[in-house]
């Protein structure tokens, strides 16, 4: 099978950021196409009074994305609420904590991130055992899952949830998915757009790649076929076990 064009549902990558797709392109002659099956829509100030969540009387916030931190201070931008001083931030790592100041005066003596980062329950074990007394804000998305409460209640916090933003379908139905010969996917909502998009969709010829388990199970629970699924030992990055399947199926 000769692979000549390729659709990513991400965002692409930039220019001088030398990703691995772009070598991939270049060593065997073939088109990639980038294009979000999923985005992120903020909700609104009114659904959000919605879930009865009361900012002010928490004394601390959780922030597992910059993407948290923008639809937070958004809303209490909209909502006219002006964030005490004395808030304390916890993030998942280095690089969320620093976004904050993009909104806030930082301080490290309110906000704390955990050694490493990257990991929800590294920084529950690193920073906010240290302050278990606080009453915390757990900022979510409509996906976010019980992982994350779960831990909290194990560790007996007090704390709210509040979803402040969606994952959703973007519009496809400008594309002929099967005008690509492989597609790759990153998340279930991922495998739900393709299917909300092009609901008469049949995968004939056209490859599937997935990342994670979870976006595996979604496609074959969809009926569909999976032909590329990473991470594997062999290949635990994407862009690895795309190559090896370019490079296989030259032969």
């Amino acid at each position: 099978m000769k692979i000549k064009k390729i659709l990513i549902s991400q965002p692409a990558p930039a220019p001088e950021s030398k990703s691995p797709y772009f070598d991939i392109a270049e060593q065997n002659g073939i088109s990639m196409t980038f294009r979000p099956f999923i985005h992120i829509e903020g909700v609104s100030a009114k659904d959000f009074r919605k879930q009865k969540v009361d900012i002010l009387s928490h004394s601390a916030v959780i922030f597992t994305s910059k993407t948290a931190i923008d639809h937070f201070f958004r809303l209490c931008e909209e909502m006219r609420i002006t964030v005490p001083e004395t808030m304390k931030y916890f993030c998942v790592s280095e690089s969320i904590s620093v976004y904050l100041q993009k909104y806030t005066i930082y301080r490290k003596r309110k906000v704390f991130f955990p050694p490493k980062g990257g990991a929800f329950k590294e920084m529950l074990d690193t920073c906010v055992k240290r302050h278990k007394d606080e009453k915390f804000l757990l900022l979510l998305s409509d996906i976010s899952g019980k992982t994350m409460p779960d831990m909290m209640d194990k560790m007996k916090l007090t704390y709210t949830k509040a979803v402040l933003y969606n994952t959703v379908a973007s519009d496809m139905t400008d594309i002929n998915i099967h005008d690509f010969d492989i597609v790759l996917f990153f998340s279930p909502q991922g495998i739900a757009s393709l299917q909300q998009n092009f609901p008469d969709f049949e995968q004939g010829e056209l490859k599937i790649g997935t990342f994670g388990p979870t976006t595996a199970k979604a496609v074959k629970d969809a009926g569909l076929r999976l032909d590329i699924e990473a991470p594997t030992p062999e290949a635990p990055s994407m862009t690895m076990a795309l190559d090896q399947y370019i490079k296989k199926n030259k032969k």
